[in-house]
């Protein structure tokens, strides 16, 4: 697995078919597995995997992937000409007529500094830092070798702990409350 960081600028241009830079070296294999807006970054996390991808212990954060960009493509075709038009699967219709799921409420971004401060300037660089509830979230954005048990201890001090995930770990401390 891997994990791919985009702008959210990026995805909504390759979305509406817009011509945009391509991202060249992801593998024939690849395969979504998960997609997240990170509001506090402004990132788009995707994570994906291939057999291409070296394995990596699952104690292990997910390793970022390292892309490479191609140039805009000159002419991007329209949706109008001669498109190939794809029926929607029986499940997808279902889904569909289904009632809308509960929006969820968009908290108010709370300041995430008062916990950042706690890491050295060294740990920060190798973290990203939200807020998702009442927890700060933190999760590696690149892998962690021997840093990983100083981040842990810090961590641990402020009353937080690893959450083991099937796809992506993190730790989470919790907020004081006000």
């Amino acid at each position: 697995m891997r994990l791919l960081k985009l702008t959210p600028e990026f995805l909504i241009e390759r979305l509406q078919g817009k011509p945009s830079s391509l991202i060249s070296n992801l593998p024939i294999d690849v395969e979504l597995l998960d997609i997240k807006y990170d509001l506090f970054t402004g990132q788009v996390l995707a994570v994906v995997r291939s057999d291409s991808f070296q394995d990596i212990a699952e104690t292990y954060p997910i390793p970022e992937f390292a892309m490479t960009y191609l140039a805009s493509p000159k002419t991007v075709p329209s949706p109008t000409t001669s498109a190939k038009v794809e029926t929607v699967p029986k499940a997808a219709k279902a889904i569909l007529r289904s009632e809308p799921a509960a929006v969820k409420k968009v908290q108010p971004k709370r300041n995430t500094n008062l916990m950042e401060e706690e890491f050295s300037m060294e740990q920060r660089k190798l973290l990203s830092f939200t807020v998702d509830a009442d927890f700060v979230v933190v999760k590696p954005v690149k892998f962690l070798k021997a840093e990983w048990d100083d981040i842990n201890e810090v961590v641990r001090s402020l009353g937080g702990r690893w959450v083991k995930g099937d796809i992506i770990s993190y730790w989470e401390i919790p907020l004081p409350k006000n």
